[in-house]
Formats: structure tokens, C-alpha cells, sequence
């Protein structure tokens, strides 16, 4: 099973949708929150190139910023 992870919000709603979307397809998810993971956030913030947006979502070696849906 291909597993991604996901850097976002409780609160957001492309952080949900992106969770969501990627279980819905069978994809293992591991979900970091990160308003309460100050390891967290400066993990995202590094594969982000310090863009405060989320969801940051890796696959593999690929990272997405922001989630638009399919």
C-alpha cells in the first residue's frame, strides 16, 4: 500500500479533504497536525521553502503544497 504524508490543520478544509481523498483511494495516511507538533511544523516548513500554507503533502520524493482536489 503506497503511504503519504500529510502536514496540515485540524481546521482546515483542504487539510480534511486531502486526508480524506487520499484514504478514499487506498493510500496509508499519516497525519501530522501541525498547531500542535512544533517538529511538525518545522519539518513542513522545510519542505515548503518556508511557505506557511498547508496541506504539504509528500508522496515518495514528490511534495505538494496546497490541495486543489481531483
Amino acid at each position: 500500500m503506497a503511504k503519504v504524508l500529510i502536514y496540515g490543520k485540524d481546521d482546515c478544509p483542504y487539510t480534511s479533504g486531502a486526508r480524506e481523498d487520499y484514504a478514499h483511494r487506498g493510500m496509508s495516511v499519516e497525519y501530522i497536525n501541525v498547531k500542535k507538533d512544533k517538529a511538525g511544523m518545522k519539518k513542513m516548513l522545510e519542505l515548503s521553502g518556508g511557505r506557511r500554507e498547508v496541506p504539504v503533502i509528500v508522496e515518495g520524493n514528490k511534495v505538494t503544497i496546497g490541495y486543489g482536489g481531483t
